[in-house]
């Protein structure tokens, strides 16, 4: 008798898998036809910016009003301040330990020593943000245009202002607001739960596709600088583990198991946003978070807290520094990390993401932009680990948060 399993028979198995196995399965499938076919994969790479397109198209209201419920859920606006204070305190030394693990793991490795520059990149980099031009940029002048245009933190600040006013209402009309906010929030989690039935065909292309790209192809100093970007983020995602018991009483395995699918979403998609729309629906199915504190904290640790971006922007400066031969002094470096705790929480929404933080970064310390250029080559490589720590870090301070409230 023939032990063989026929297609139905294989296509009913794998309608009983959980989605996280099925995005598992369809990584691992992407990763093969990534190495088998080479550059030829990139032809399925429209199917990952599909699903990309489509949790964008679901976010921003999905943001909004999981928001705006969690907020009218609150009857104190002094509770409101009180986890604001907690969360802005985690961003900023989380983000500050990444730009310090960035600095040390370039350090050590010297990937840009003896490597010379030829002087000869010109890119148009833009100018580098004011303290006060950033502040102002929080506040939308047309809300319209900031949910148009895709900025997340005007949306964010908008919908707190708009939360802090129904707080502040009468009971009789701050209630069926609240009613009708949880609805419709409740509506936009059903979108990314029809939407993530398309996710393991979406994240298998686009695994396929930048394994089909990039390959093997990356040798020298620039896979020792990969190598050091990635440590400083696993000894972020070290220090993330550590804290859970410490200061959440939460045990990193569990944690890691209820969090499990969104690390999929973030190492495929390369996209915050993205993640960002799962990473709402993982707090509230599977970790079991108070909606009041998670719908606030996760949009904010979108724009405001990238500690992978903050490691990668320390990881250039210093790489770029040692192949034009410049040593920072620690006066230097102390400047380097406060800056680059505000460059990363100041700016949201331009063309190129990371790549071109970088870019500004290395200006500011009036160093030449070819490295930073090059890193743009095969950026797509470590932004997976890069969106990966943003995001794992959001959600690590939201459970901290959280126990804290609750103690």
């Amino acid at each position: 008798m023939s032990t063989e399993m026929s297609p139905a028979k294989i296509y009913q198995r794998y309608r009983k898998l959980s989605l996280g196995t099925k995005i598992l399965v369809f990584m691992v499938i992407g990763v093969i036809a990534g190495v088998v076919f080479g550059e030829k994969a990139t032809v399925v790479q429209p199917l990952g910016d599909l699903f990309i397109r489509l949790l964008t198209m679901a976010a921003f209201p999905l943001i909004f009003f999981n928001l705006l419920a969690g907020m009218t859920s609150l009857t104190d606006v002094r509770r409101l301040g009180r986890i604001s204070l907690k969360i802005f305190i985690y961003f900023f030394l989380t983000t500050a330990a990444a730009m310090i693990l960035g600095i040390a793991s370039m350090s050590l490795l010297k990937p840009g020593v003896g490597m010379k520059l030829t002087g000869q990149v010109e890119k148009n980099i833009g100018e580098i943000p004011k303290f006060t031009d950033i502040f102002l940029n929080l506040v939308p002048e047309n809300i319209f245009q900031s949910f148009s245009s895709g900025l997340i933190i005007q949306v964010v600040v908008f919908a707190v202002l708009l939360g802090v006013a129904a707080i502040l209402l009468p009971k009789s009309y701050r209630e069926p607001l609240q009613k009708i906010f949880d609805v419709l929030a409740r509506l936009f989690r059903q979108l990314v739960i029809v939407l993530m039935y398309f996710g393991p065909i979406g994240i298998g292309a686009l695994m396929a596709s930048t394994i089909g790209q990039y390959g093997t192809a990356v040798f020298g100093p620039l896979a020792v600088f990969i190598g050091g970007v990635y440590g400083a983020i696993l000894l972020m995602i070290v220090i993330y583990m550590a804290l859970l018991p410490l200061l959440a009483r939460k045990s990193p395995f569990a944690f890691l198991k209820e969090t499990a699918p969104l690390y999929a979403t973030t190492t495929a998609t390369c996209s915050s946003l993205a993640s960002l729309t799962v990473g709402l629906e993982v707090a509230e199915e599977r970790v079991k978070l108070p909606r009041s504190i998670y719908s606030f904290t996760l949009p904010l640790g979108a724009q405001l807290n990238k500690d992978g971006t903050a490691a990668m922007l320390a990881a250039v400066l210093v790489f770029t520094a040692q192949a034009a031969g410049i040593e920072f002094s620690l006066a230097s470096l102390i400047t380097v990390v406060l800056f680059g705790i505000l460059l990363t929480t100041g700016v949201g929404g331009i063309p190129g993401g990371g790549i071109v933080m970088a870019l500004m970064f290395v200006k500011a310390f009036q160093l030449p932009p070819e490295i930073a250029v090059i890193v743009g080559g095969i950026y797509r490589l470590i932004d997976m680990g890069i969106t990966t720590s943003n995001i794992m870090g959001d959600m690590v301070g939201t459970v901290i948060v959280c126990h804290s409230e609750e103690a």
